[in-house]
């Protein structure tokens, strides 16, 4: 788990409108990239995650700063959404109170376990103060945690060692 409040010990970018354009020339240089599916309630978090995997060489799409996205979620944004999730390298899903109870996040998961390969799937686990949320998911998906030297790796489902350090990943 990854507690809610030391994500906020990294400082999110300051660029908002990041447009699809930057996760793709990203994408063309090599660069992880993942589509992030949080709670839009949750936007401190989301940019929180972006800059710490973004200092891990990872570039991560946050749908709301993508200035081509229609204001109001409508056919064309699932459509935009589903597009997002099958192109970029990683799904992840930040789960927290807020994204699991959504009507959106539980969605962008149902798609992504229909077009991305299990292993391409990866849930961030949260806790806040004693309250754990995404645990459901570990023994489906993929998940970061803390390592016991320090950083963050990936894990397989329902395994708690060997991890993968996130740097170190690859599509």
């Amino acid at each position: 788990m990854i507690d809610l409040s030391s994500l906020l010990n990294y400082a999110p970018d300051t660029a908002i409108n990041k447009t699809e354009r930057v996760v793709e020339e990203a994408r063309a240089r090599g660069d992880q990239t993942a589509f992030l599916s949080h709670s839009h309630t949750d936007a401190v978090y989301a940019k929180r995650v972006q800059a710490f995997l973004e200092a891990q060489g990872w570039r991560v799409y946050i749908d709301w700063e993508d200035a081509s996205m229609p204001s109001k979620p409508d056919k064309e944004t699932a459509r935009k959404i589903k597009d997002r999730i099958k192109r970029l390298d990683w799904f992840l899903f930040l789960a927290t109170k807020n994204s699991m109870s959504s009507r959106w996040c539980p969605w962008e998961i149902g798609i992504a376990d229909g077009v991305k390969a299990n292993e391409r799937i990866i849930v961030i686990p949260t806790r806040d103060g004693y309250i754990n949320y995404g645990s459901e998911y570990l023994d489906l998906y993929r998940y970061i945690h803390s390592t016991t030297v320090g950083g963050f790796a990936t894990f397989d489902a329902g395994q708690t060692q060997n991890g993968t350090v996130l740097r170190n990943m690859r599509r």
